[in-house]
């Protein structure tokens, strides 16, 4: 990763998978969070950027309206449009796949080598590809087995259908927060999520390999996760800096 450009500490539009998704798709990028600015201009200067990326000239604001769609702005401009993504929340049918020539959500959560193959660029149109890593999300590869069962939206969806409770757990073995949270545990988790880090970063030598000279690269978190600071674990309805802290890389392939 550290070979496309400078890694930058930025911070997510939300505090979970979805909506950071959807902003992404709106052509928006974790922000830098600047002072004593109208928020008009950080997202003129967003979308502006895109002309800096691409070899389409004159982007601007108004090249996304109506739809503030980067996915249908590409396509108007030649693109063939591929998503694979990793959590369920982000499935075919929601309103994130709308403008996506092949959209593909992966059997298994935790399968960036499983996309691979898939990615294919054509010299007679440009590509682009957008990827939704679940490698360093919790439970972070693993099986989950020696992990507390904490659930995101969709495993609570699940849950209740199944008559389970608003935790994810089903009735008769819940755990408090006190119980699953505590500093073994968030030591071995963060661990774990940084060894994630480093596995995506061995396959991303894959894309390179695969991708044309001029590729473009953006490679960024759509939320953070805290591992116990200021009594939070992990993601979602929380107000803490480290949700909202990201990564943020981009260049052309190395």
């Amino acid at each position: 990763m550290n070979a496309l450009g400078e890694v930058e500490r930025r911070w997510a539009y939300a505090s979970w998978t979805a909506p950071s998704h959807f902003t992404f798709l709106l052509g928006l990028v974790p922000h830098t969070s600047p002072q004593h600015v109208y928020a008009s201009e950080v997202y003129k200067k967003d979308f502006s950027t895109w002309t800096d990326r691409l070899d389409i000239p004159n982007l601007e604001f108004s090249t996304f309206i109506p739809q503030l769609s980067l996915p249908k702005m590409l396509k108007d401009n030649g693109y063939r449009c591929v998503a694979r993504v990793s959590m369920p929340v982000l499935n075919p049918f929601t309103m994130l796949s709308k403008y996506f020539d092949d959209y593909k959500l992966m059997r298994n959560h935790f399968d960036f080598a499983g996309m691979l193959p898939d990615i294919e660029f054509s010299e007679d149109q440009p590509s682009f590809y957008f990827l939704n890593l679940g490698e360093t999300h919790y439970p972070y590869m693993l099986d989950g087995s020696d992990l507390p069962h904490i659930s995101g939206l969709h495993g609570v969806a699940k849950s209740l259908a199944a008559g389970g409770d608003a935790g994810g757990r089903l009735k008769g073995n819940e755990k408090s927060f006190e119980d699953l949270v505590n500093d073994d545990t968030m030591r071995s988790l963060h661990a774990q999520q940084v060894r994630c880090v480093d596995y995506i970063d061995e396959l991303l030598e894959g894309v390179y390999e695969k991708a044309p000279p001029d590729t473009y690269f953006i490679v960024m978190g759509d939320h953070g996760d805290a591992f116990g600071e200021g009594g939070y674990f992990g993601h979602g309805p929380v107000m803490h800096e480290k949700v909202f802290e990201v990564p943020f890389i981009e260049g052309l392939r190395p």
